[in-house]
């Protein structure tokens, strides 16, 4: 891949000096006319006249771990059009400072890039007003039919879809067969797991065996409460607009968590959440059976826990009702183009590449090892390859049944009181009812709620 990239960077660059000397005062020229539908685009033979452009300036900023999904998109949309290349230049902040950033240069009107990846933490800050985002539907609709419809619906307001995902991130549960074995449970009970009275059964015996957790809640996060509130059918406000953190069906879901923490069998994740260096190293060490996380989590075990090689499986989540999904899909960080983008076209067309077409979501997988929402791709020998890291099994074979027709997220995202919503479930509720067990589930909920509903107050 690094020799790919080295080679088509330096045959970009030997265009742009082969032109040099010969550049009318025209400059660069926008390939708009020519980009046309990315799905239909072929390759055309070029002459010994065709004289390239001077490439397309495109700034993108982008979580770190993303780099390669957007340099990938570059060269495919180069070789597509080597007359009118494509040179881009990504850059990297702190998440929070990012957004931050990203909102001021999109109220003033200047200093905001061409590409941008946003949080779902913060999507509904730029889902207000007059939106500063270009929609997306002429490279999103004509794709839909094969694609994880679920989760453009995340990114879509008033019937324009505003960002591209990066991944399903379908919610699984992660297992330690090494630590599970040790209690005497098989892998075919584990598979057997349907309810999460089965899963609860099974934890008391391993925890019982062994005096290891069998599972971790975040405290300074919100995982695993909003992934079991979607399974249900709910979220922190509804389709309507109406703040329902307190409603109480959302106040039974995290007693039940509570429950459960009291019980012995979940614990807090050291340093508060599940990604960061004290729970990677605590996890690592078999301190814990399973976990409830989303399938981009598989890079996080197979880079940062590499003692659990070979232990770990991948099955579907449990469920509180027969006939509610086994998997769900909440957080994400979809890509968008700003408003204030000199080349629109272009830059839609190298998202299509990069995120939309199918190499572009094999190169997700095989560089990320993120599930693409693209479901053509699913079932390519790349994807579904037995993985040594989890017990010689394919997460796509798996998972597979329980996506294929769909997977529910959050409600309503792009809401208003969305950001806030979020935050305080983060920074307060699992804080208060877990670590310092100052609230009650119900009066933690009811505090947030009340705060939500007063922002316009």
């Amino acid at each position: 891949m690094k020799v790919k990239k080295l080679t088509a960077l330096f045959l970009s660059l030997l265009l742009v000096v082969s032109t040099a000397a010969c550049a009318n005062s025209g400059g660069a020229t926008s390939n708009s006319d020519t980009a046309g539908d990315p799905k239909t685009t072929e390759k055309t033979e070029t002459t010994d006249t065709a004289e390239p452009a001077d490439p397309i300036k495109l700034t993108c900023w982008v979580n770190e771990q993303h780099t390669e999904i957007f340099e990938y998109g570059a060269e495919l949309y180069n070789e597509e059009h080597p007359n009118n290349p494509i040179e881009l230049s990504l850059e990297f902040y702190p998440v929070t400072e990012m957004h931050n950033k990203l909102l001021i240069a999109l109220q003033s009107g200047v200093g905001a890039p061409d590409i941008v990846d946003i949080n779902l933490t913060w999507w509904s800050n730029f889902m207000q007003g007059d939106i500063q985002l270009v929609p997306l539907n002429d490279i999103v609709e004509p794709e839909l039919d094969h694609m994880v419809s679920s989760r453009f619906e995340l990114y879509s307001k008033d019937g324009s879809y505003y960002g591209i995902p990066t991944h399903v991130g379908a919610t699984c549960m992660y297992y330690n067969m090494d630590l599970i074995k040790q209690a005497g449970v098989t892998v075919e009970e584990i598979d057997a797991i349907e309810t999460w009275d089965q899963y609860l059964e099974i934890g008391r015996r391993v925890t019982d065996a062994t005096g290891m957790a069998w599972t971790a809640y975040e405290t300074l996060n919100q995982r695993p409460y909003w992934p079991l509130l979607n399974e249900c059918g709910l979220d922190y406000i509804d389709a309507d607009g109406n703040v329902t953190m307190d409603n109480e069906e959302n106040i039974d879901v995290l007693e039940w968590m509570y429950d459960v923490f009291q019980e012995g069998l979940a614990t807090e994740a050291p340093g508060g959440d599940l990604i960061n260096e004290s729970f990677y190293n605590w996890m690592n060490g078999s301190n814990c059976a399973s976990l409830l996380m989303p399938s981009w989590y598989m890079i996080r075990l197979m880079d940062y826990m590499p003692d659990l090689y070979g232990k770990m499986i991948v099955r579907p989540v449990p469920v509180f009702e027969e006939g509610q999904p086994r998997s769900t899909c909440v957080g994400g960080t979809p890509t968008a183009i700003t408003s204030q983008c000199k080349h629109i076209e272009e830059a839609k067309e190298l998202l299509y590449w990069a995120k939309l077409s199918d190499k572009g979501s094999i190169n997700i997988w095989e560089t990320c090892k993120f599930d693409p929402v693209n479901l053509n791709v699913w079932t390519d020998a790349s994807l579904t390859e037995p993985m040594d890291y989890f017990s010689g099994e394919s997460f796509f074979e798996i998972m597979m049944p329980y996506i294929e027709n769909g997977i529910p997220s959050p409600i309503n995202p792009s809401d208003e009181k969305s950001t806030t919503a979020q935050e305080l479930m983060r920074n307060n509720v699992m804080y208060q009812v877990f670590v310092t067990q100052e609230k009650s589930p119900e009066q933690a909920l009811t505090d947030a709620a009340n705060e939500v509903r007063n922002l316009k107050n």
